[in-house]
């Protein structure tokens, strides 16, 4: 967002404004407080706390100030404080007026209430998951045999048969994956949207849960795990389902399958030098506020200095806590060293075998004696275009969302 709001509206000792519906939690010596409609937040100091409370009790900015310097003795330039809270889209009306805001984006599923879902922040319910991970287990030690192979994805001769049922089983798995996200967040009151996003070469689904950074720290850790939850509920519960079905069945090789389907995206969560799940939980642990952000920046500066373009001097690191600044310092290694082998695997791998099912499927296009096989073709060179455009679009429009905020 840009700073026109904070401008457009002059803000002197007498004014008075309205704020939006905020919220707030204690963090440390300073404070979060956001407004979840939007998904922003931002920390303040206990000063900052006490004016929004005084403001919304209707004290005029000189009133604010004069009253924050009787009780604490502390000299703040309110004025100054409202045009920072104008532009971050907290303040609903003043002098009169409605400062021009970003609009609200709608929440995914707006009809599902933090009531219909309240359930899903009992302190027990972590047990049912992980009894079943753990009779899932218990049968994998009785029957080792039948862990799931690479060679249980490949059940069809006709790549295109597979790639239609792996994206059918795939993406209802990681559309539970999500939903799971959305549902806790909803039940602490978090609104939450779903949608496309990227990370590095990969397209995802991703769920912005930002509110749920004002709930309780249980909350939290309870909404960024519920997706790793139902991949290995997923993955548990169809591998029990194999110890009671025929060997060699249609029905035993689709669970096997699926076994896989639901554990092979958790590799991805692990991959946290960026923002998975696994990343928020590291962060939200180590009390960082930004750690993907502040690990990026203190690479930047190691690789200026290491050209010479920068001193220790300019490290912005620095002013961070001594806790918070050694977990930034470390995760920018993971940062660095994780996207370089990244990146190493889409040169040396993933790109090789993409162009290797182009030109199987072009091969397998014009030597077509069938209509089965110019379908298996022309469904493989759908599914490869469909996920490459899917990926450019997104990128490009969630970069162009962020130069305009």
């Amino acid at each position: 967002m840009s700073d026109s709001a904070a401008t457009a509206i002059a803000v002197g000792p007498a004014s008075r404004v309205r704020l939006h519906d905020l919220t707030w939690r204690p963090d440390g010596e300073e404070w979060i407080v956001g407004r979840r409609e939007t998904r922003t937040f931002v920390a303040v100091p206990e000063a900052g706390i006490r004016v929004i409370r005084l403001l919304e009790r209707g004290l005029s900015v000189e009133e604010s100030q004069e009253r924050l310097l009787a009780e604490t003795g502390e000299e703040v330039d309110v004025a100054d404080f409202v045009r920072d809270l104008i532009a971050l889209g907290f303040v609903a009306e003043a002098e009169g007026r409605s400062p021009a805001t970003d609009p609200v984006r709608p929440a995914s599923l707006a009809g599902l209430r933090p009531e219909h879902v309240r359930f899903l922040l009992n302190p027990w319910l972590p047990l049912l998951p992980a009894a079943l991970i753990l009779a899932a287990l218990i049968a994998f030690v009785r029957h080792p045999e039948l862990m799931p192979t690479y060679h249980d994805l490949l059940w069809s001769d006709r790549g295109s048969i597979v790639i239609l049922s792996g994206a059918v089983v795939g993406w209802s798995i990681v559309l539970l994956h999500e939903l799971a996200h959305l549902a806790v967040a909803r039940a602490a009151g978090v609104p939450g949207r779903i949608g496309f996003g990227t990370r590095l070469q990969f397209l995802v689904v991703q769920t912005d849960i930002s509110g749920i950074e004002l709930a309780p720290r249980r909350h939290r850790l309870t909404a960024y795990l519920a997706g790793i939850a139902v991949n290995l509920g997923v993955a548990a519960t169809a591998f029990l389902l194999l110890t009671v079905t025929a060997p060699g069945s249609a029905v035993r090789r689709l669970l096997a399958a699926t076994v896989l389907w639901a554990l092979l995206p958790l590799t991805f969560q692990l991959m946290m030098f960026m923002r998975t799940d696994v990343y928020f939980v590291l962060q939200d642990l180590t009390g960082c506020r930004d750690l993907y952000g502040d690990g990026r920046a203190y690479a930047r500066h190691l690789t200026r200095r290491l050209l010479r373009r920068e001193g220790p001097a300019a490290d912005p690191s620095r002013p961070l806590p001594p806790a918070e600044r050694r977990a930034v310092r470390v995760y920018s290694a993971v940062l660095v060293v994780g996207t370089a082998l990244c990146l190493a695997g889409l040169a040396f791998y993933t790109a090789p075998a993409d162009v290797r099912l182009v030109v199987h499927a072009v091969a397998h296009l014009r030597a077509a004696h069938t209509g089965a096989d110019l379908a298996d073709a022309l469904l493989t060179l759908a599914s490869l275009a469909t996920i490459h455009v899917l990926w450019l679009t997104t990128r490009w429009r969630n970069r162009r969302s962020r130069r305009g905020s």
